[in-house]
């Protein structure tokens, strides 16, 4: 289970302040596949990076009671100045896997060849991609957290990220937040919408998409 404890969160704007959640009280039940709709800029990628503890709330507490990824193919937690094995090995330690299976699954998956040993500053933003999945995917997590806002680079690629990351789903589950419903009908169980600063659960993630879609046909000015 995931559970927030009136989390709040909140961003400084040249308008004012935009709240992404307003107060939250919620269990996450993470023994299903999750998937969450909202408009652009509702907040969708912030509750992921929160979900994962990249992110702090600016109040309440978030327990977590399972193994949670960060965000599939995030970059943010590589340092520029560590080589893409140095960050693969680093991220391994923190998460207390086997470094050296998660290091030699790293070099073969992400099939950078010799930059595997260069800086990650040096990396194009492909490479950079290619080493965020392929780290993302060799730590095996109960939850794995996707956002549809990363890429994973070419077709090819993106094809094997999509087979590895199907064979892991054998023993995970997901919270996928996305605008692509045939994309949430397929991996997932049950639904939330986020709007407003307010995240409302769904038993059936089909509810979560109808809902999603009166969100989207509301006029404007009472979005």
């Amino acid at each position: 289970m995931i559970i927030f404890e009136n989390v709040h969160k909140s961003y400084r704007t040249r308008t004012g302040r935009k709240v992404v959640l307003d107060h939250l009280n919620l269990v996450f039940d993470t023994r299903k596949n999750i998937g969450i709709l909202g408009l652009n800029g509702a907040g969708k990628t912030t509750l992921l990076r929160l979900i994962s503890g990249i992110e702090l709330p600016d109040s309440g507490h978030i327990r977590r009671k399972v193994n949670i990824s960060f965000p599939l193919g995030y970059i943010g937690c590589f340092a520029g100045n560590m080589s893409g094995r140095e960050n693969a090995a680093f991220l391994a330690r923190v998460y207390g896997f086997d470094v050296s299976q998660v290091v030699d699954f790293v070099e073969a998956f992400a099939e950078l060849g010799e930059y595997f040993d260069e800086p990650f500053k040096t990396y194009s933003s492909g490479m950079s991609s290619r080493l965020g999945f392929g780290v993302s995917i060799a730590l095996e997590f109960d939850v794995y957290l996707i956002d549809e806002a990363f890429s994973a680079g070419d077709a090819r690629f993106a094809a094997r990220c999509q087979d590895a990351f199907h064979e892991r789903l054998q023993n995970s589950t997901v919270i996928m937040v996305s605008h692509a419903t045939e994309s949430l009908l397929t991996y997932c169980d049950i639904g939330a919408t986020l709007h407003k600063g307010k995240l409302t659960y769904y038993d059936d993630i089909k509810e979560a998409i109808e809902r999603y879609n009166d969100i989207v046909r509301e006029p404007i000015s009472a979005a």
